[in-house]
């Protein structure tokens, strides 16, 4: 049984969340992408992966994501990042924890480290997408879809069989997040995983998450088959071997 939980992390939003009884270290911590949930075959791995394994496991959802509050169109990388940061704190308190980053769940993962520096053991990418919102959407704009969203605020943007409402401020916002120029000097194991057939993220984008990381032991591991979800059983295997690596090197 899924044992999901709500968490108030500003006087207006409840955050949902997903975790499971075991409460020792290292917990792995999961953070998922753009316009996803906890509901996906990703989340649902890793927590079958921590019960196998006996240790803690908490997956976090931001506001306008899957049933935690608020609209989709309020929220941003500033906000994301600080309602994880808060339930983190509250949940885990002083517990040392593996990160693992979804896609834009990397780039909130990363934002976790100014403030959890020494409690992070080691971090886990898949088909990471920092900085995305400018160097992936904005930039791909043209003139007139740039006029739209500056006038209007938002723009619809399709992609294949789905619509992301795509708000200036959340581009704005991400500005402000810049974490691609910044130095992290933990000394830990960080692994990229990404896959070669992702159209959405170029691999490129785990290359330049590695370089973050300057004291760390790091691994890239392209996965051949892969696209952007990575969320095969077979693909999905990979990356737990890849987590218990991580977390067998960070005992």
């Amino acid at each position: 049984m899924n044992n999901f939980k709500f968490l108030k992390t500003s006087s207006s939003i409840k955050n949902r969340y997903l975790t499971n009884k075991f409460k020792n270290s290292p917990t792995v911590v999961f953070l998922h992408g753009f316009m996803s949930d906890l509901e996906g075959n990703k989340p649902q791995s890793f927590l079958k992966y921590c019960n196998k394994k006996k240790i803690g496991f908490l997956g976090i959802e931001y506001s306008g994501h899957g049933k935690s509050d608020g609209k989709f169109t309020n929220g941003n990388i500033t906000k994301w990042s600080n309602q994880v940061r808060v339930v983190i704190k509250k949940i885990l308190r002083r517990r040392k924890f593996i990160i693992i980053g979804s896609s834009m769940g990397s780039w909130i993962s990363l934002n976790q480290f100014k403030f959890f520096h020494n409690q992070i053991l080691g971090f886990l990418g898949i088909g990471s997408a920092p900085e995305f919102l400018e160097n992936l959407i904005w930039k791909k704009f043209n003139k007139k879809m740039k006029k739209e969203i500056r006038k209007k605020g938002i723009y619809h943007l399709k992609h294949g069989n789905y619509e992301y409402p795509i708000t200036y401020q959340l581009i704005k916002d991400g500005r402000k997040n810049k974490i691609l120029n910044k130095k992290i000097t933990s000394r830990i194991h960080v692994t990229m995983i990404h896959g070669k057939k992702d159209e959405v993220v170029p691999v490129n984008y785990s290359k330049k998450v590695l370089k973050v990381f300057k004291n760390a032991n790091k691994k890239l591991l392209i996965i051949k088959n892969g696209d952007h979800s990575l969320s095969t059983k077979r693909n999905l295997n990979k990356i737990t071997t890849e987590l218990d690596n991580i977390a067998f090197n960070s005992i």
